[in-house]
């Protein structure tokens, strides 16, 4: 008998696993877990898990997995309908009754495992024969081995227009191999032919783990480069993730769940050692998949290429989980370097390098405002309107109100602390610069004007301004990098800031100031550089702002350098190291300081400090 799958979630939700595997195993609470011996095989110690929020059990010791519906089955030896009446009569809830339709579907869909089952058979065995060679050496090109293609059932469809139908013609009818997606016509009444041709196949599995479907890959060149079943009565794309099942047997471990690109990531990850690895099948992230991610992780990491194509899906999966998101679930970032996927970055670089970026995944929230933020400078009301009004909106569409409370009170901070508009209900005065508004030249370098402060804050603050227009205008450092190299910053947290400037820049010298931001916002220097960027920052140093003029800021950039150094340099300028006189060396290097300062005044109408 067939089951609606609503009425088998609702008697999983409705029951306690843990408090139905009490009555066979005796469980002690541990963290979010319950643990007890294996009731399944023979221990001493305690390898048996029930992860009660997440409505399953796994024991690491026998490989035993499945929720309170397979355990009654498992435990009292029960077929899956008396389990299910079980459950039902305990749950409260009254079993459907199968129409005849259901009974009907639910014998094709048997029949249609079946045929897909036999399907994923035939294209391991094709993989391992002599017509699979090539396609056995590319996988073993991508570094895997034997047991990791065996795990993961990879196989091989030949170039043949009737390979299947020559495998399964005898037992499964071609009407059949057609629902099934394996073969295919293009026209009514002409003959069919192997859906999957010259390709690497990768099983995709149901929540079970059970094949319902193939992606395949095209050896050589050809297009498409990957593809997928069609949509059959088992397979809907949109709600299935890749390794799910194999995801799921390790959820409430270490491992965090990740949402890759490809199949070969995916595998590639597990390799590693992160086994909760999965991956949408070509397409943006679904609703209905970040519903199953959830039923994995509370904040599942997305991670996607760091170029332009890598920010657009993860824009696209921002806007897909606002609305879904409750109390407790959310999704994380992280973006990779540019030209790298998992798959290469761990073959490359090593599990090490992946596991650091996975550390500096970001909240959701402080991607959206990233995202929102770099949409265009931000250098009149007018813009600065715009930004606000976009956040409004996406906050907007959060359903649950708390979330969405949350969220609107972080992003007002945000705003506040880079723009200084105030807080609804808080007045807020502006002071006008100093000498007669509109009077400076158009061409001239706005004037760092720090406010009076303690010494030791104004030093920091002309550091601060330093890096700051670095961070805005990353195309200076082609002229400056060596002069930058050159100085040595009094606090740490900024010199070490420097050093990760000039090593990116190197490194990464098309980045433009929104994807150089986000890359070090991504690392140990997420807080510094949103205090760089602040308006107590840039508001006495307009020539630090992103929607500065080239010049402007060139120039700006070297009048806050002369003052760095005159400051380095007070203590001891004009003073011998051997005991205090002056020496024409330092008295060179003092005028050299004088002419520097007196060329910045004369051009940015004086700079204190």
């Amino acid at each position: 008998m067939a089951f609606p799958p609503e009425f088998l979630e609702e008697l999983r939700h409705r029951l306690s696993l843990a408090n139905v595997v009490s009555r066979r195993v005796k469980l002690q609470r541990r963290g979010r877990e319950f643990v007890g011996l294996c009731p399944f095989h023979k221990e001493k110690t305690p390898s048996f898990a029930v992860v009660e929020d997440k409505h399953f059990f796994h024991c690491f010791g026998c490989g035993a997995h499945g929720d309170v519906i397979s355990f009654t089955m498992q435990s009292g030896n029960l077929s899956f309908p008396e389990a299910i009446e079980s459950l039902a009569r305990e749950a409260g809830l009254e079993v459907p009754k199968a129409t005849r339709e259901e009974r009907e579907r639910a014998e094709r869909q048997a029949t249609l495992r079946g045929a897909i089952e036999a399907a994923a058979e035939h294209f391991e065995t094709q993989l391992h024969s002599a017509a699979g060679r090539d396609a056995l050496a590319y996988l073993t090109r991508r570094g895997l081995d034997r047991d990791t293609i065996r795990r993961f059932r990879l196989g091989f469809a030949p170039d043949r227009r009737d390979g299947i139908r020559q495998a399964l013609g005898q037992r499964f009818p071609e009407p059949l191999l057609l629902e099934a997606g394996l073969v295919r016509r293009r026209e009514e009444g002409s003959e069919s032919y192997d859906y999957f041709r010259g390709r690497v196949i990768f099983p995709i599995g149901d929540r079970g783990g059970r094949v319902i479907a193939f992606g395949g890959r095209i050896l050589g060149e050809g297009e498409p480069k990957y593809l997928n079943s069609p949509e059959t009565p088992l397979f809907e794309k949109g709600r299935v993730l890749y390794g799910w099942a194999q995801a799921r047997a390790a959820a409430g471990g270490k491992s965090p769940v990740i949402v890759a690109e490809g199949y070969m990531d995916v595998i590639a990850l597990h390799r590693a050692g992160f086994v909760g690895a999965v991956a949408p099948l070509g397409t943006a992230l679904t609703e209905r998949q970040i519903e199953e991610l959830w039923r994995l992780d509370a904040e599942p990491i997305l991670c996607f290429d760091g170029d332009a194509a890598g920010l657009r899906a993860a824009a696209r999966a921002v806007g897909r989980a606002l609305p879904l998101l409750k109390p407790g679930r959310s999704l994380r970032f992280a973006t990779l370097p540019q030209g790298e996927d998992p798959d290469t970055l761990v073959l490359r670089h090593g599990v090490a390098a992946m596991r650091e970026i996975l550390d500096r995944a970001q909240p959701l929230v402080e991607f959206l405002w990233l995202l929102e933020s770099n949409v265009q400078p931000l250098d009149t009301p007018e813009r600065r309107a715009a930004l606000e009004r976009r956040l409004q909106e996406r906050v907007g569409g959060i359903a649950d109100r708390t979330v969405r409370e949350h969220y609107d009170t972080f992003l007002r901070e945000r705003i506040f602390q880079h723009f200084g508009k105030a807080a609804p209900g808080r007045a807020r005065s502006w002071r006008p610069r100093r000498g007669v508004p509109g009077s400076r030249p158009a061409s001239a370098p706005p004037a760092y004007e720090p406010a009076p402060q303690a010494p030791s804050t104004l030093r920091r603050r002309q550091e601060e301004v330093l890096l700051a227009v670095l961070l805005n205008h990353p195309d200076l450092l082609d002229a400056v990098a060596e002069e930058l190299a050159e100085l040595e910053f009094e606090f740490h947290d900024l010199d070490k800031l420097s050093r990760a400037l000039l090593h990116l820049h190197a490194a990464r010298p098309d980045l433009d100031a929104g994807a150089l931001q986000l890359h070090l916002s991504q690392g140990e220097f997420a807080a510094i550089v949103n205090s760089l960027l602040v308006p107590q920052v840039l508001n006495h140093a307009s020539f630090a702002r992103r929607e500065a003029d080239p010049e402007v800021v060139r120039a700006g950039w070297h009048s806050a350098k002369a003052q760095f150094l005159m400051r380095r340099q007070k203590p001891t300028a004009g003073r011998a190291e051997s005991g205090g006189e002056m020496t024409q060396e330092w008295w060179e290097r003092l005028k050299a300081l004088h002419e520097q300062r007196e060329d910045a005044q004369k051009t940015d109408g004086g700079v204190s400090g």
